[in-house]
Parts: structure tokens; C-alpha cells; sequence
């Protein structure tokens, strides 16, 4: 039996954040920590106490070493992160905003260290993973790591390995529409199960209701879809089953970076401890719900032991 729970894999930046409210123009003073919905649901499921394998490139410099560090001392297997002598970290810088507002968000990306994965990185230990979790992004960043994607759902699906897919759209970061479109609704078919957000399904599908939403990714092969739905919970359907779970009330939301993380954490979880698809939407309504509640894109994710005290079911 294979010691990896799960693989992920993608780009992790060093994040600056701004201390105080205001154009990050004006803004003199940082926070330095780290940012990659991959990497976040990484983290998340490593805190649940799951055996998680990161495959990655950083720079051969400051930020990559702190990039390294941190998701170690997250508990993340990074045996599999290679030291790029080449090309740099990417970073980024996140504005500070009022309560519940989205941050204002400059990347410094391109041509990074992790834009050059490919699916020579790929070692015959991480494909004994159990499951594999897969997001729109990396496929974004390059050819070679859009191979990297197709190769890696493809090989772990035949192996008969789970496999989620997150669209987490970055329309910025694809030569078009169409493009981001199409690649992304190709990796989709690939998953067994499909975590779009409400306005991601629209735009990949072109249809406004979630059931259609979702009949659509279960019409390419996928087991289940969840479709995040904001303050108003989440969708599901199987093949078997549909239906709504509500979210779980936040009395003040803080932060809406990494919500969606929060809730692949909670679903991927929950089904890899077989519970039902029904009760995996219930625990990532929840998970996201922590997400809300505090500033950073992972600090909110909880410990198994807050898990096990939740107040929900």
C-alpha cells in the first residue's frame, strides 16, 4: 500500500501581504507568507492528518527556500520539489482590504520556477498515490505543465486512483477564453469528481442552472460534481443523487481568499474516508467556512482535532 494519501501539485508563490488597508502603491509595510490553491488544499488535508506528496519547482533563491520551509513545517512531503538553478520564485502582492471585500492581487509569475514542471518530474513513487488532486492553474502556467496535468489525471485514473479537479479559474493567465474553455473542460472529463464554483460552471458549460451544470461534467465521465454556491451553500449530484446542503452561517467573514480550498479540503476528506457525497458537501460547506473567518489564504484551514469539535455534522 502506497504511503501517500494524496499528490498534488502546481505552483507555490511567496505572498506579500499588506499590513494596512489602502492602494498597495502607498502601502510601506509586509507580511511575507505564502500563497497556490494547490498548495492551500495541500496543506489543508496534511492538517486533517493525510500523508500528502507535493511536486513542484522553486527558484534557487530566498523566497524559494521559504517556500520550501513553510509547506515542511505544514507537514508536506516536498521530496519531490525541485530546486530550479534557472528560474525564480514567483511571487505575489495582496492588498489588505476592508471586511468580506476581495484583495486587490499582482503576480509576478511568468517564466517561474514552477512554469517549467513537466511530465519529466513525474516518478513512479508519486503515482502510487491514492488519490490525486488536480486544479485549472498549472495547465495556465505553461505547455509543458498543461502536459504535466493531462499525464498525471490520465496515469492515476487508469491505475484506478480517485482524482479531483478544482477549475479554479485564472482568466489572466490564458491566451484566451476559448483556450482556458476548452483546456479546462478537457481536464474536467478527466476527474472523478468535479468542484466548480458557481460562476466558473456558467462560464465553462454555458448553462445558468446548477443541475445542468453539473449533468454536464457527469456527461464526461465524471462520478459526482459539487457546485460551490457562496452564502447559499453548495449543490451536488451523482449519477444517483442531487440536491442543496447549506452553508454553514459565518457571523463575520474576514477574508474570501481560499474559501473554495477550504472546501476541497472538507470534500476530498470526507470522500476518501468514504463518507457520502452528501456528507463530504456538508464537511466542505464547513471547512470553508473557517477559510472566511480568518485573513491569509490557509491559516484559517483546521487541525483535525478542530475538526472532530466541530459543531456541525
Amino acid at each position: 500500500m502506497s504511503e501517500i494519501d494524496v499528490l498534488s501539485f502546481g505552483e507555490t508563490m511567496a505572498m506579500f501581504v499588506a499590513e494596512h488597508t489602502g492602494d498597495l502603491a502607498q502601502v510601506s509595510q509586509f507580511h511575507k507568507r505564502i500563497a497556490g490553491a494547490d498548495s492551500n488544499v495541500a496543506i489543508g488535508l496534511s492538517r486533517l492528518g493525510f500523508n500528502v506528496a507535493w511536486l513542484s519547482r522553486v527558484g534557487d533563491d530566498s523566497l524559494g527556500r521559504f517556500v520550501v520551509d513553510t509547506l515542511s513545517r505544514e507537514g508536506l512531503d516536498c521530496r519531490h520539489v525541485a530546486v530550479d538553478p534557472l528560474h525564480p520564485t514567483g511571487f505575489q502582492f495582496k492588498s489588505r482590504e476592508e471586511a468580506g471585500a476581495d484583495p486587490q492581487v499582482e503576480y509576478f509569475r511568468k517564466g517561474s520556477a514552477a512554469s517549467h514542471l513537466s511530465v519529466a518530474d513525474i516518478s513512479p513513487a508519486l503515482l502510487q498515490a491514492r488519490h490525486l488532486h488536480a486544479t485549472g492553474i498549472p495547465p495556465a502556467l505553461s505547455a509543458a505543465t498543461g502536459e504535466l496535468s493531462r499525464a498525471l489525471m490520465t496515469q492515476m485514473r487508469q491505475a484506478g486512483h480517485s482524482v479531483s479537479f478544482d477549475p479554479n479559474l485564472r482568466p489572466s493567465l490564458w491566451a484566451s477564453q476559448a483556450q482556458m474553455i476548452a483546456e479546462v473542460n478537457a481536464l474536467a472529463g478527466l476527474a472523478d469528481w468535479v468542484l466548480p464554483g458557481l460562476g466558473e460552471g456558467r462560464l465553462l458549460t454555458g448553462f445558468d442552472d446548477p443541475a445542468d451544470i453539473a449533468a454536464f461534467y457527469l456527461d464526461q465521465g465524471a462520478e459526482a460534481v459539487a457546485i460551490k454556491l457562496g452564502a447559499d451553500g453548495a449543490y451536488y449530484r451523482t449519477q444517483l443523487d442531487q440536491g442543496f446542503i447549506a452553508a454553514v452561517p459565518v457571523e463575520k467573514v474576514v477574508d474570501t481568499v481560499g474559501a473554495g480550498d477550504g472546501f476541497a479540503v472538507g470534500m476530498i476528506s470526507a470522500l476518501l474516508e468514504k463518507l457520502s457525497f452528501p456528507e463530504a458537501v456538508r464537511r466542505g460547506n464547513w471547512v470553508g467556512s473557517r477559510a472566511v473567518q480568518s485573513r491569509g489564504d490557509m491559516e484559517g484551514l483546521p487541525t483535525r482535532a478542530e475538526l472532530l469539535g466541530r459543531s456541525v455534522a
